[in-house]
């Protein structure tokens, strides 16, 4: 793998911006636009951030996107419950779409994804608490949306409809350190896409550099709905709790961030 420096890196990413567009050389992957940027860097592949010089990580995304960015994973506490596959996916796990087909007829599935703002369909939020320093994820059966009223029931039979006992949580020292060792600094690139005769292009027109992560905007953007937490479990297979970032929102978790290109 090769290794940048701040300054090198830099060099690196405006060159690729001056190329213009470039031909997407990861056919079929959905991680085309970071998958061609880490080719074009010399960096070795990997489906989590990946570290490009000492206390520097690289983000890439395609510009005007709905998807999320994914920040880091992180399983919430307390840990000795394993509380996603033993808990949230035992009590409050719905029949996954694909029971009976790719799985077996009794596959469950527990996919949420939910933030601060406001509760999801079936009633789950997160939520800062800011006197025992917990970020904390909260069940209201009364906001569990009239389509869901047969899950509801489920729920009811198989653990009641009261609050989650215990709740599910990241202390702030965990969080702050899982974050800010994975954010610490960050290089913050944006392409364009379009597609010509059936292959896929990118231009890298947007790069920044963010420096200084803060734990207090990151707690911010929770409750304002721009971070998520997203659960993603089925009976077979915990694919791991995710913190996730909707679209042009990095920059507001650091102190300082510089258009480089």
């Amino acid at each position: 793998m090769k290794i940048y420096t701040k300054d090198s890196l830099i060099k690196e990413l405006k060159n690729i911006a001056a190329t213009g567009w470039i031909e997407n050389i990861r056919h079929g992957n959905h991680g085309g636009i970071g998958n061609t940027l880490e080719d074009l860097l010399g960096i070795a592949e990997n489906n989590l951030p990946i570290p490009n010089a000492t206390e520097w990580e690289l983000k890439a995304q395609r510009i005007d996107t709905t998807s999320l960015t994914t920040l880091f994973h992180i399983e919430p506490s307390p840990r000795a419950v394993k509380f996603v596959p033993q808990v949230l996916l035992l009590k409050y796990g719905w029949e996954h779409k694909e029971a009976g087909k790719k799985y077996p007829e009794n596959e469950m599935s527990f996919r949420q994804t939910i933030h601060g703002l406001s509760p999801s369909d079936r009633g789950f939020q997160v939520k800062i608490d800011r006197v025992n320093c917990k970020v904390i994820i909260s069940f209201d059966s009364s906001k569990v949306e009239e389509k869901h009223c047969e899950w509801l029931n489920s729920v009811k039979k198989r653990i009641g409809l009261g609050q989650l006992e215990p709740q599910p949580y990241w202390g702030f020292d965990d969080l702050s350190n899982k974050a800010g060792t994975k954010l610490l600094n960050c290089f913050y690139v944006q392409a364009e896409v379009k597609k010509d005769s059936g292959k896929e292009f990118y231009k890298y027109s947007k790069v920044m550099m963010l420096q200084k992560f803060n734990f207090k905007g990151f707690l911010e953007q929770i409750e304002k709905g721009n971070i998520l937490v997203d659960f993603d479990a089925r009976t077979g297979h915990n694919h791991g709790t995710k913190f996730r970032m909707r679209q042009n929102c990095l920059p507001l978790l650091y102190q300082t961030a510089s258009v480089i290109v």
